[in-house]
């Protein structure tokens, strides 16, 4: 029995046969009905589709109709946030705290980078399995 690894995959696989059996006209008409249906539901044509499944990388002719590259770039690591303490009516920054000794409790309690979801949804590539 054949199935399908992906679920949105399997009415693609569902439909295969029917072109091959359709003549060009029906063909090129179903094939137009599968690049609009993908487009919104997937945010890329089949070729995109196909690309992106064997690059890995999230890549889409919609993007490059919307002013940005066809591939989306992984994104930069962010800054490390400062550390801050309170000091005599202000409050002290730095960027490296381990070049201060004796460092006095932080200011706020907020994490000190990015939360491992927030990492995998920056690294992501297409499809997130």
């Amino acid at each position: 029995m054949l199935r399908a690894p992906v679920p949105w995959l399997r009415l693609p696989l569902l439909l295969l046969p029917l072109l091959l059996l359709a003549g060009c006209e029906a063909a090129t008409g179903a094939v137009a009905a599968v690049t609009v249906g993908s487009v919104t539901t997937l945010g890329r044509t089949p070729i995109d589709a196909g690309y992106s499944l064997i690059t890995g990388k999230d890549c889409s002719a919609v993007r490059l109709e919307q002013g940005k590259t066809y591939c989306r770039p992984t994104e930069p690591r962010p800054d490390a946030p400062a550390y801050c303490t309170r000091s005599l009516g202000v409050v002290d920054c730095w960027m490296d705290p381990a070049s201060v000794s004796d460092l006095a409790p932080e200011v706020a309690d907020g994490p000190r980078g990015l939360s491992p979801v927030q990492e995998k949804d920056r690294t992501r590539s297409w499809p997130n399995w």
